[in-house]
């Protein structure tokens, strides 16, 4: 699902950086008015079990990969502007270190997945779980629905803006400039997998991490709940246990990542310009897609754009490895740890700011 540079037109790239300029804004005044609070370490830490996440690769129907991607989950805990934070930040990371998503497409990005999959899941999460206690199971089921329609709404999104692009972007020729399959294709060939696999994936995910927080840290399943919920847990929350099993789980994820590699075979829409032109590629994305075949050439916009960034790890491969497994843990570390000093550098930039705003009003009074 992360969008690769030459995909999408710059217009359309353009487009969708702007849809979610309001929403980043709206963000980080969210989490500047909250910096006295535990808010900016959990959002830390749901950033980085996010990007840990979405390296677990997932064998799709087509020969094509997913994964999960824990937008309901922060969501949850966090509440949607947090959400939309923690990953759009994790997005932002794959896409300058190591090449998962481009970075024209960055704020394509963000808006299927940290942004329509935040709000999709936390609105589904507040219907389903209405005014049930915290350590209700109708709660986990929410959760787990949560996810599963908001993975395939950020889905949908993907596949309608790669639709769009024959449609919208020719060459004189009339052959497509970027993403060449319609409609069509691309809804049939991204939903399918979301579906029936990765969806089930981020059900499983969310639903099973709100069910373990029901017994180690109801608290952090409050701020979400809603007035009326919290007062009817106030025991549970206050019997909180802090974040420490989380940090635990986020390492023990983090050892366990090279499983991600154990699924072969490239995203739908996510190919390299060059498996246009690759017999073995053709035959793979043929197959992914109705049976329908690319065209000859990779598409000129494509081709263009698609050499825009160059991530020095690239694809989650230091090169300067010989062990696939051992760079993959690596760079999931790195990465992990990448989120983590940049959720604190906002933090600390906004705090900063808070603190030169206190001042000037001091000044003034």
């Amino acid at each position: 699902m992360h969008v690769p540079d030459g995909y999408l037109s710059p217009a359309t790239c353009a487009a969708l950086y702007a849809g979610a300029a309001p929403f980043w804004f709206v963000a980080l005044r969210r989490l500047e008015r909250t910096l006295h609070t535990r808010l900016v370490p959990r959002v830390s830490l749901f950033a980085a079990f996010s990007f840990v996440v979405m390296m677990f690769n997932i064998p799709l129907p087509g020969g094509t990969t997913g994964h999960a991607v824990g937008m309901a989950l922060a969501a949850i805990v966090l509440g949607p502007a947090g959400a939309i934070l923690a990953i759009s930040t994790a997005l932002i990371i794959q896409a300058f270190f190591f090449g998962d998503g481009g970075i024209t497409a960055i704020g394509a990005n963000c808006f299927n997945m940290a942004i329509v999959g935040s709000l999709v899941a936390f609105v589904v999460y507040r219907v389903l779980a209405g005014r049930a206690p915290l350590d209700s199971p109708r709660r986990v089921v929410a959760a787990g629905l949560a996810g599963y329609v908001a993975i395939n709404a950020a889905a949908l999104v993907t596949a309608i803006e790669f639709g769009l692009q024959p449609l919208l972007f020719l060459d004189a020729s009339g052959a497509p400039l970027y993403c060449p399959y319609p409609l069509s294709v691309a809804v049939p060939a991204m939903m399918i997998g979301h579906l029936t696999i990765a969806g089930i994936a981020e059900l499983v995910l969310t639903g099973g991490v709100v069910a373990f927080l029901q017994r180690t840290d109801p608290a952090l399943l409050a701020a979400t709940a809603g007035r009326g919920v919290m007062a009817i847990a106030g025991n549970s929350a206050a019997a909180s246990g802090g974040l420490r099993p989380l940090w635990i789980t986020l390492g023990v994820l983090l050892v366990l990542t090279p499983l991600g590699l154990l699924a072969g075979g490239a995203a739908w829409g996510e190919w390299q310009a060059s498996d246009f032109s690759d017999a073995a590629s053709r035959q793979a994305i043929a197959a992914a897609s109705l049976g329908q075949p690319p065209p000859a050439t990779p598409p000129r916009g494509l081709e263009r754009f698609s050499s825009t960034w160059t991530a020095p790890l690239p694809d989650y491969a230091p090169p300067f490895l010989r062990s696939a497994p051992v760079g993959y843990a690596l760079s999931a570390m790195f990465g992990a740890g990448l989120v983590i000093l940049a959720i604190t550098g906002i933090a600390a930039l906004l705090r900063v700011r808070q603190r030169a705003g206190t001042a000037d009003d001091t000044v003034s009074l």
